[in-house]
This record gives structure tokens, C-alpha cells and sequence, in this order.
């Protein structure tokens, strides 16, 4: 029992899985290392932006110190004038311990910072948004490689079956011109060359057996799945009419695409950081609040000379006037990372325009070919049943059998490349256009 079920447990993982496009997506985005360095981003955009929130609010610190003098402090008395008090000339009074502990609670409120903290929160915030964006985009682009490899393994598998029939015709054919030759209503040449053709056929039928486990074998890649690991996928290589105009798909694109999205954000980022280091123009105040504990004593609970604790309370304005140029510089590169990024944004605009621009002709280029292939078919299909019952009749040669099937073959496999190169197109216009989905 135990064998027979070891065997079925083999026949079914040889079988493989079949996925459908969805599952597919689903496994991907799952298993997919690029998405989840996007993800971490977004956290870690998300932890910098509560980072610059802390700045409007007050900080707290503590130390606690102990120092250890050579010697007790003292003040010694001189100079006092002959009476009765003379005698204390050169007395030395103590005034304090050797050994001093210290412990310090400081609050600092900033109340004005040239509008440095300000700026710099929005900068974090943009920050997350463009962190999501660029999650968003990784994600578009997994969606995009799943359906290239899937539509790929679809488009090799049609091209094999078209390969299958075309070995299938041959060896018809062959068997046809065998019987022919035997009784002597042939040459020999005619059933050499049919023979000759079969083993072309059957060779075209490697290679087709061959691109669909290699395109099988770069889907399981996508997926990080182990790339000899059976797999079967649904047929879904269809037909359907895009119906969006150039002018729409720009129009899309610009509302959609995720990098326009980044690029805008950036320049945005980059003037929020001018306005961070225009900051330290202007003068910063600060409400500083201090409680501190002193002793002679770990305990820090006072001695014979300082009291426990004390307090107080100020406000601190502090400004840098003079750094020799250094805030000026450091606006002056932000400015330049700004433009920079203004001109990127351009620059990037332009290449989804083209990028759009040949994704759309490629996909007309692809539709045209598929209905052209349609007819093909249609025509190679009746042109091989024609040369076929001549050759049966004996009104037509092998030569006329063998073209005709080697034309219903291209013309199938055409067909197959024209579905597979419009629906990849398409997934790639999707992309281009930022609206790519399941």
C-alpha cells in the first residue's frame, strides 16, 4: 500500500500545478524580493517622518556625575586688622566635600527654529509618499513580468501544438508516399524527400519542446519557485480589442504612472530641504527647565555645605552669524539638487511619452498580424486539403503536399507569436500607462 501510494504521490508531482494568471500574480508578489526592499522602505520612510514629528516636541535628558577633589575646598582668612579677631589670619575654613555627586533633569522646549523643523517633517512626509509610489511601481513591475512569462509559456505551448500537427501531417503524408512507392506510383525520391521532411518536422518539434520548458522554466523563476518544478497554465491567449487612443493612454499615464508620481514628489522633497538649511539663517529659542540634585553621597541627598536640590527655569536664543559661508553653501547645493530634480522630472516625462508611444504601436503592430494570420490559416489550411486530395488523385506531386503543409504550419505559428507579442504588448502598455493589474 505504502508503494502505491509513494508512486501516485511521484505522478502527481510530475503532473505539476496548474495556474491560472491570478494565482500566478498572487505567488510572485508573495515570493518576490524586490517588492519586500519596497516594503521595507515604506516602513522605514514611515519611522523617518515620526522621526521629524519628534522635533516639535520637548526633549528630556539626565546625567548623573560624581567628581573626586584632590582636596575639601576652603577659603582662609587674611588681612584682617589687629584686634580680637586677628587671630583668625590664616585660618582655613572648609567648604566643601571631596567626593560630589551630581544628578541633572533638563527639559528643552524649541519654540522657534527659523521654520528648519517644520520643513523638515514635510520633507519626511513627501518622503512616504514617495516611498509608497515606489512600492507601488515595484509592484506594477511583478505584476508585468508574471504576465510576460505566462503569455510567453501560452505562446510557446501554441507553437508546439502547431509543430505536433505539423509531425502528425508529415508522417500522414509519409505513410502516404510509402504505400505509393511499393506499388511503383512513385520514385524513390518522392519518399526520400517526404521522409526527409518528417525528420525536419521532428526535429522543429525538439526545439518547440525545448522553448516551452525553458519559458516554463522562466516563469518558475518569477515566481522563486525551483526552476525545474512542473508547471501548467491556463489558456487564456486570447483576442481583445484595446480601446484606449494614443492621446488616452498619455492622458492615463500622466494621472497613473507611479515614476511621474516619484519624480514630482522629489522636486517637491528637494525645495522643503532648501527651506531646511534656509533655516539656519534666523536665530533659534528655546525654553530650557533644569532640576538638579547634588550630595556628598551616592544617595545625592545634600551635605553640610549645599543644599538637596534646585531648579530653574530660562529661555535660550542662540544664533550662528558667522560660519564663513557655510549655511549659504549648503542652500546653494539644495537649490541645485532641486533644479536637478525639476529637470529629471522632464526628462522623465519624455522618455514614458516614447516609451508609450512604442508600446502602442508595437500592439497595433500585433493586432494587424493577427488578423492577417487568421486569414492565412484559413487559406494554408484549405491550400493543404486541395494539394493533399490532388496528390491522392495523382494530379498533384509531393513537393506541392509538403509546401502546402509547410505553409499551414508557419502560418500557425505565426498566429501563436501575433497572440503572445499583442498580449504582452499590452501588459507592457498597461505598465507604461501605470494602471497594470491582475
Amino acid at each position: 500500500l505504502s508503494l502505491i501510494a509513494i508512486l501516485l504521490f511521484s505522478f502527481t508531482g510530475m503532473a505539476g500545478t496548474t495556474l491560472t494568471l491570478e494565482e500566478s500574480i498572487d505567488i510572485a508578489l508573495q515570493n518576490s524580493i524586490v517588492l519586500n526592499m519596497a516594503r521595507e522602505g515604506s516602513k522605514g520612510a514611515v519611522a523617518q517622518k515620526n522621526e521629524a514629528m519628534t522635533g516639535f516636541l520637548p526633549k528630556f535628558s539626565t546625567s548623573y556625575n560624581y567628581t573626586r577633589l584632590n582636596e575639601e575646598p576652603f577659603t582662609r582668612f587674611q588681612g584682617l586688622p589687629a584686634g580680637p579677631l586677628s587671630f583668625m589670619n590664616g585660618l582655613e575654613v572648609p567648604m566643601g566635600t571631596k567626593d560630589n555627586f551630581n544628578w541633572v533633569i533638563e527639559a528643552r522646549q524649541p519654540l522657534f527654529a527659523g521654520g528648519g523643523i517644520w520643513a523638515n517633517y514635510q520633507a519626511s512626509r513627501i518622503g512616504e509618499d514617495i516611498a509608497r509610489q515606489e512600492e507601488t511601481a515595484k509592484y506594477q513591475d511583478v505584476v508585468q513580468e508574471v504576465k510576460v512569462a505566462y503569455f510567453n509559456v501560452l505562446r510557446a505551448q501554441k507553437i508546439q501544438e502547431a509543430a505536433n500537427q505539423s509531425v502528425e501531417m508529415l508522417k500522414a503524408h509519409r505513410d502516404v508516399a510509402e504505400n505509393y512507392f511499393h506499388v511503383g506510383m512513385i520514385p524513390k525520391n518522392d519518399l526520400l524527400y517526404a521522409e526527409v521532411e518528417l525528420a525536419n518536422g521532428r526535429q522543429a518539434q525538439v526545439r518547440a519542446q525545448n522553448a516551452v520548458d525553458l519559458a516554463k522554466s522562466r516563469l518558475n523563476t518569477v515566481l522563486k519557485r525551483r526552476i525545474f518544478e512542473p508547471v501548467e497554465v491556463v489558456d487564456i491567449l486570447t483576442y481583445q480589442p484595446l480601446q484606449q487612443t494614443f492621446e488616452d493612454c498619455l492622458n492615463i499615464a500622466k494621472q497613473s504612472r507611479p515614476e511621474l508620481k516619484i519624480s514630482s514628489l522629489k522636486a517637491a522633497q528637494a525645495g522643503k530641504l532648501v527651506r531646511v538649511a534656509e533655516s539656519e539663517f534666523f536665530p533659534s529659542l528655546n525654553v530650557v527647565g533644569n532640576y538638579t540634585r547634588f550630595g556628598d553621597e551616592i544617595s545625592v541627598s545634600g551635605s553640610d555645605y549645599k543644599d538637596m536640590e534646585n531648579w530653574y527655569l530660562m529661555a535660550v536664543a542662540s544664533w550662528n552669524f558667522w560660519e564663513w559661508g557655510k549655511t549659504k553653501f549648503r542652500v546653494d547645493a539644495g537649490r541645485a539638487r532641486e533644479n536637478q530634480a525639476l529637470d529629471a522630472a522632464r526628462e522623465l516625462n519624455d522618455q514614458i511619452i516614447l516609451e508609450i508611444k512604442n508600446a502602442y504601436l508595437n500592439l497595433q503592430e500585433a493586432e494587424s498580424q493577427i488578423s492577417v494570420s487568421q486569414k492565412l490559416i484559413e487559406q494554408a489550411g484549405e491550400n493543404f486539403r486541395i494539394s493533399e486530395e490532388r496528390y491522392r488523385e495523382r494530379v498533384g506531386t509531393s513537393t506541392e503536399v509538403l509546401d502546402a503543409q509547410t505553409l499551414l504550419t508557419k502560418s500557425k505559428s505565426e498566429y501563436a507569436n501575433a497572440l503572445g507579442d499583442y498580449n504582452i504588448n499590452l501588459a507592457r502598455l498597461q505598465r507604461a500607462m501605470g494602471i497594470i493589474n491582475r
